[in-house]
Parts: structure tokens; sequence; C-alpha cells
């Protein structure tokens, strides 16, 4: 039987990291050139009609069918232009371990579906909350996002404030909780409401708490909501690492007045936890332990393939909520015998053993490893802003916290300038040699809400005359924009 063809790792000549890609042609951008239409048309073309078809061309034919396809018309998150999304290239000895945990077809609800894969989570669980800061009671759950990793909070943090009322939520609902409210940053993620919506409470239930300067949570401002009668405080979320500037809320304030309210403190850091790999950045998440729970995704720092993602919570017993005995998977007695899995710890069922790649990234890295990894990624962030300030050009819009550079185009006082930044990504990305992305700044000191351009740094091979042939093309394309020519 043929095998797979592994995915292409740069050759350690031209990469410090062995990072893996499925792009042969170290000719081409981040993206195939071309409108939407377009590449997808080919794409499409090359597959044929839409049927499953009554013979197969064999293993070999498919492979290289799909590889072919995945090479001159896929992404390539390897490339140094490649700077729009929390979305990383990912390490090769990941993908590797990927596909070893994908062999065993191994799931983590029951002992009987893969005991060393359940061994290697509860790993992976405990070493990441010592790293957050949590004790011996805490404990967590891997998912498929950092969406479903919210979504896991919310549900332990409303069954907790129904259970203070006497209302058994998992039973009964929600119905008897006089006007359960979720407060947030503006800017937080909108998974909160999208959890909020899953929950029946409805997305009206969430309350944002504008920011400040720095893009922070206003403690003031959540005080004053906390105080406002006839609600029942759920819970209340800081994000540690907003996805535009990497601001992180201040935990600590936020956890004294929502406990002062019985509320759940969740943060989430599903951008930010990778911080606590860098000694540098590590003080930014400081106050992490006073949460409830967390959210973190490996697939953004951690450079893991998606999804790896996992909620830590500090007290087991709030996975409660989840517990379930069911006679053909784990019958009560068979848990007394110790052969129970992770069914009481998630919504899932069946569930992949995703922490095989993460053990072995930690163990062949290390925290050191990582933490390097971050470090030249935050120095280039810390440069592509360094050069936005310096060009004329450009402007500067937030200062760097993480690895995001938020910044505009600038042009004349009468042209829309708001315009101005969506053509210019929409240019760079289909031509296919720069991907970066954009974002709309909120008003800030009277002025307005603004449209901007945003990098976000993930690829540690990335390097300083990379982002500045980058920036380059920005200017360029941002000068045709403004004098109306059409480049197409």
């Amino acid at each position: 039987m043929p095998q797979p063809a592994p995915l292409i790792a740069l050759p350690s000549t031209s990469a410090r990291w062995p990072l893996a890609t499925t792009v042969n042609d170290r000719g081409r951008g981040p993206l195939p050139g071309g409108a939407p239409g377009e590449v997808l048309g080919r794409v499409a073309a090359r597959l044929g009609e839409a049927r499953v078809p009554s013979t197969g061309v064999g293993e070999s034919a498919a492979l290289d069918l799909i590889a072919s396809l995945l090479d001159a018309q896929g992404i390539d998150l390897s490339h140094p232009h490649a700077a729009a999304h929390l979305q990383p290239p990912v390490l090769q000895v990941a993908v590797d371990a990927d596909a070893l945990a994908s062999a065993s077809n191994a799931s983590m609800d029951t002992y009987d579906s893969g005991p060393a894969t359940l061994a290697i989570e509860q790993w992976v669980v405990r070493s990441l909350a010592r790293l957050a800061g949590f004790g011996s009671t805490a404990d967590g759950v891997l998912t498929p996002g950092g969406s479903i990793s919210n979504l896991l909070a919310l549900l332990i943090a409303r069954d907790s404030a129904a259970g203070r009322a006497g209302i058994d939520a998992r039973r009964f609902g929600v119905q008897g909780l006089a006007k359960p409210v979720v407060f947030c940053s503006e800017l937080a993620h909108f998974s909160i409401q999208r959890a909020c919506a899953a929950l029946g409470l409805g997305e009206e239930a969430v309350v944002p708490i504008a920011t400040d300067d720095d893009f922070r949570l206003r403690l003031d401002l959540l005080e004053a909501e906390l105080a406002k009668p006839g609600r029942t405080p759920i819970a209340v979320v800081a994000t540690a690492g907003t996805t535009d500037y990497g601001s992180v809320d201040p935990i600590a304030g936020i956890a004294s007045l929502a406990r002062a309210h019985g509320a759940w403190v969740h943060v989430d850091a599903a951008y930010g936890f990778g911080a606590l790999f860098s000694d540098r950045l590590a003080p930014l998440l400081a106050e992490l332990p006073v949460a409830d729970s967390v959210t973190l995704d490996l697939h953004k720092i951690g450079w893991q393939p998606a999804a790896t993602s996992m909620l830590l919570v500090a007290d087991r017993d709030q996975f409660a909520s989840f517990g379930r005995s069911v006679d053909y998977l784990n019958p009560a007695d068979d848990i007394d015998s110790g052969l129970d899995g992770l069914l009481g710890r998630s919504l899932q069922t069946t569930r992949r053993p995703d922490a095989v790649k993460v053990a072995t990234t930690l163990t062949a890295y290390g925290r050191s490893g990582l933490g390097t990894m971050l470090d030249t990624c935050h120095e280039l962030a810390v440069a592509a802003a360094a050069r936005v300030v310096a060009d004329s050009n450009l402007e500067l819009l937030a200062p760097v916290t993480l690895t995001t550079v938020v910044f505009r185009v600038t042009g004349p006082g009468a042209v829309d300038l708001d315009a101005v930044q969506g053509e210019v990504r929409r240019r760079l990305l289909t031509s296919g040699r720069v991907l970066i992305g954009r974002t709309r700044r909120p008003a800030r000191a009277g002025g307005p809400a603004v449209v901007a351009l945003k990098l976000t740094l993930l690829n540690p091979n990335t390097t300083v005359p990379d982002i500045e042939e980058l920036l380059d093309q920005v200017v360029a394309v941002g000068r045709e924009v403004l004098s109306g020519r059409d480049t197409a």
C-alpha cells in the first residue's frame, strides 16, 4: 500500500525552525493569484463532477491529485508574507505526531478506547494547568477550538449560577433565572455571544464593556454595570490577548468585582496564553491564577495543527455539569474499577487524541524552545511597528503587545481612507504575493472608528527584511489605489 507523501519541512539551511508546508513552489506567494471565483473554479475543475465516483483511481493517483491542488491553489502559511490571521505555520514534529494520533484512531471518552492517549491528555492538561499557575485541584479538557472552550466555560458558569439559585439548569433549563447576563470587553471574541445563544441565554445577555486607550476593559464601567439591579450575573469574561491588539484585560481587578457579585471568572486566553512560554512576555499573564477557568489555543501561539484548544478549570469538581454514566460506555461499576475515561469533561463522545501532538511538541522543544519562537515573532512585530512609524505613507494605530501590528495606509484628507484599506488588502490578496488582515479600530480620543490593516506575525522563520519587503508592497499598492490606478 503506498504511503501518503509527508508534508514538506523547510530545509534547515534556510530556516531555523522545521515548519511544515504543502507547497513545493518556493517562488510563489502565500496564496494563489487570481480572484476567489477563479481559484475555487480551478480546484473544482480538477476534481471534476461533484459526485462520489463509482470506481476509484487508486491511492497514489488520489494522493497526487489532492497534493497538487494544495500545492498550486492552497495557502502557504510558512511563507514570510503570510501575516493575516492567528493561523501560524505548524511544526513538522506536530504534524508527524498528529499522523500517529490519526493512525491510532483512539477516542478520549472511555479507557478502553485508548489508554495511552488518555494518559497523554491528562499529562498535557496537568502540565499546562501548572504553567498557568493553577493548583492541584485544577483540571481541563482539549476541545475542537477556542469557541467551544468558551462555550464549555459559560455552560459551567450558567449551571453554577443556577445551582446557587436552587435551579437544576441541566434538567430544567434557565427559565427560573432572573435575567441572566454575561459581561465582557467590547473587544471580546464573538464566540461569547454565540455561546450565550447556544446556552439559551440569548446574545442580548452579553453586556459589552468599553475599553480604555490601551484596549483593556474599563473596571469603572464594569463595576457600574455589575451594580445594576434585576439581573443575575452569570460570568465576567476577561480577554488575555485580544485578537487585534494582543491587549490583556486587568484580570485581578475583574475577578475582585465579579466575585463580589457571585459571578464566574473566565479568561479567554486563546491568543495570549502562549505568552507564558516566554520569560519576557509571561508577566502579561501574571494574574491568570485568579481565574475560575481559562481558554487557550495552541493552534495560535504553540504552532500546532488546528484544532488544538483547551479549557482549564481551577476546580475539577466544576466539570460535574458534563457527568454521564452510560451502560454501553462507562457503567458505574466500571468507573469504580478505574475504567473511566474523559466522557465527563466534554460535550463530545468520540473525541480524537489531539493531545498527542501537544505532548510531542512540548517534549521536543520545551518551554524555552517555544518561548524563543514567540520572542522572535514579538521582535518582528516591534520591528514592523517601528518601520510603520518611520514611513510617512503609513500610520500606526496601536502599540504592539504580542505579535500583531495594526496600521493603515495614509493619504490626503479628502480621500475615503476606510475604502482605501479594504482595496489595498484585496489587491494584495488576489495578487497572491501578500496576505495581511484587516479590522476596525474602535473610536478613540473623540475620533471615529477607522478601518485598519493588520499584520499577525506568527512565523518564527520570517526575518526583518521579509517584513520590510512586505510593507514595501503595501506602500506600493497603497499609492496605486490612491492614484486611482487599476493594476488588474
